[in-house]
């Protein structure tokens, strides 16, 4: 089989890279293609798969409209090159798009329900599949499943904390800290909504800094007085970090989960609900708000705490979901077929 993985975010390469290691070691082709946003294609080298960049990522409106034509044309020819049985991804137009265009078929994950994105790849798309608590009705492609995105990569049958992580951190074995994280709010979906302030940001980290030390991972360029706080470590070695933080305070979503998930008591600070954040507060992992000063008591509030009251509300997390990894792999083998690959096709060179 060969297949086609779309992703738009550092979060879309974990989400599936272990579903394509199993597709490659079963003898498939998987090829990912991504635009250099963040740290994608560090991420998509350290896990050794092929891969195609499509250039940088556009910030602004404009930018974004001429890279919807742009990146059109580039997974279109991608796809025309490379002939995947079925293209991949986190709710990716381009993909879907050139799935329609070469007569294959799009799979789509979709954990956020911004519609501005959704409606543009659903017309093109054969399923959506979707945590069971997102709210949204997409139609008759939606087939909801109990889990989240998060757990496909930090499942413990796929993820183990490695306590190395405080001697890349320079700390101490078992010392106190936390992580924030900033984003760039240039998003389509990020119009209109808000998080910290300058003025909360420096006033989180200085509130934090007097109980433990303090590591920013940010989207965007920090300021002088925040840059000293910058976490330095390779991004894929985030995740031990978030496991063993002693409380993460989050602007974006996707990190406020992976630490809910690994049990890591967590704040989701911003306008923009998630419903799966939304969930995992009934287990007493994630306290969501759009209020900045509420997140000030809340940091207290969580310092009080056994840290072994967390994990017990991540075991009970994880009772309650599949191994969302597992549930893709079986998803995509009952519906599409493991077609072997064909020798003849041409490979794609990076």
């Amino acid at each position: 089989m060969r297949i086609l993985i779309d992703i738009g975010h550092p979060g879309h390469l974990h989400l599936f890279k272990h579903l394509a290691h199993r597709f490659i070691r079963e003898g498939s082709e998987v090829l990912f293609t991504a635009r250099e946003k963040e740290f994608e294609l560090e991420l998509i080298r350290t896990e050794g798969f092929r891969y195609k960049s499509f250039g940088k990522h556009y910030k602004t409106i404009y930018g974004k409209i001429w890279g919807l034509l742009k990146f059109d044309v580039q997974m279109f020819f991608t796809g025309l090159r490379f002939q995947p049985d079925l293209f991949i991804s986190h709710g990716s137009i381009y993909a879907a798009h050139a799935a329609f265009l070469l007569g294959k078929k799009h799979l789509s994950l979709e954990d956020s329900g911004n519609m501005e994105q959704i409606v543009l790849y659903r017309p093109f798309t054969d399923v959506i599949l979707t945590p069971d608590v997102l709210p949204e009705d997409l139609g008759p492609k939606q087939i909801r499943y109990a889990g989240y995105h998060e757990i496909a990569y930090l499942h413990p049958e796929y993820f183990t904390p490695n306590p190395d992580v405080y001697n890349w951190l320079g700390l101490n074995p078992g010392e106190r800290y936390a992580i924030v994280r900033l984003v760039s709010w240039n998003a389509t979906h990020d119009a209109g909504h808000k998080g910290l302030t300058n003025e909360d940001k420096t006033r989180l980290v200085k509130k934090l800094s007097e109980q433990m030390r303090v590591f920013i991972t940010s989207e965007r360029a920090l300021s002088d007085e925040l840059k000293p706080y910058q976490i330095k470590i390779a991004p894929e070695k985030l995740h031990h970090a978030l496991s063993f933080a002693s409380i993460v305070v989050s602007e974006g979503a996707t990190i406020a989960s992976e630490a809910g998930v690994l049990g890591t008591p967590t704040i989701y600070i911003n306008t923009i609900a998630r419903s799966y954040c939304q969930e995992q507060e009934k287990f007493g992992l994630v306290y969501n708000t759009s209020d900045s000063e509420k997140v000030f008591a809340l940091i207290d509030h969580i310092l009080r705490q056994d840290r072994e009251e967390f994990r017990k509300g991540r075991s009970l997390l994880l009772k309650s979901k599949v191994n969302v990894t597992d549930y893709l792999y079986d998803f995509i083998v009952n519906r599409y077929g493991n077609h072997k690959p064909s020798p003849n096709l041409t490979p794609i060179n990076n």
